[in-house]
């Protein structure tokens, strides 16, 4: 046994770091799949690499030892869920990638309908809402056999139904943007027409300060000879006595 404090890389950087293509196709399949980072993937590419070696040392074996070396090695891809039961070698040197990133805990998960999106389904994983076969699992990493099934780990989660992209945009679109729906608020003007100021004043009251002089307001003629006609009907009244 090893120091387990001084555990062995399981994957293998790239030889050409900044290669062109390699980068693009890598930067497709982490977003495919909502890897955290490119280690994961190097690793299942390491995982791949090694069972075709595997796979080619079979050709330099005896018919006997070929049999059952091969025969192991296909039943350890078939209890993954990779190849079938009567696959050959031949079989093995044609995985790919993405075929071992299908068979995560993280992207059967959301195959399997516990979550909505690869991230949600990370994000159970690793909180340990995820059960296999009654067993809680914390790594996104972990390779679903067959025969085992995952289902959440103590009390179930609610999902909230996911909106497609279709009726998301059918509701943007019946929701009008805020500058027409303000204009619509506003009754219609035509062109060339503008709205009376406040300081405005409307013709009848202008034409009536018009004709009003702009010196003060003298007393009226009619009032001065009520106070005489009063004077003579005293007058009258003394008179009369």
């Amino acid at each position: 046994m090893g120091d387990p404090s001084r555990r062995k890389k399981k994957y293998a950087r790239p030889k050409k770091p900044w290669d062109k293509i390699r980068l693009e196709e890598e930067r497709k399949i982490k977003k495919r799949f909502e890897l955290k980072n490119k280690r994961e993937l190097w690793k299942t590419e390491a995982l791949v690499r090694k069972k075709r070696q595997s796979a080619r040392k079979l050709l330099a074996l005896t018919p006997e030892q070929r049999e059952k070396t091969e025969k192991n090695l296909i039943g350890s891809l078939n209890r993954v869920g990779l190849l079938q039961q009567n696959a050959l070698a031949d079989d093995i040197l044609g995985l790919d990638v993405p075929e071992v990133l299908e068979r995560r805990l993280q992207t059967v998960v959301l195959r399997k309908g516990l979550a909505n999106t690869l991230k949600q389904a990370r994000q159970f994983i690793v909180h340990g809402h995820i059960s296999v076969n009654n067993q809680k699992i914390t790594t996104p990493s972990y390779l679903v056999k067959t025969n085992e099934s995952i289902v959440y780990y103590g009390k179930p989660m609610v999902l909230k139904v996911p909106i497609k992209k279709e009726l998301k945009k059918e509701f943007e679109e019946s929701i009008p943007p805020k500058k027409e729906a303000e204009e619509k608020a506003e009754p219609t003007k035509e062109k060339g027409e503008t709205e009376p100021e406040k300081s405005e004043i409307p013709l009848e009251k202008k034409e009536k300060v018009e004709k009003k002089p702009g010196k003060k307001e003298t007393p009226k003629e009619e009032e001065k000879p009520a106070v005489g006609k009063q004077e003579k009907k005293s007058k009258e009244t003394g008179k009369e006595e």
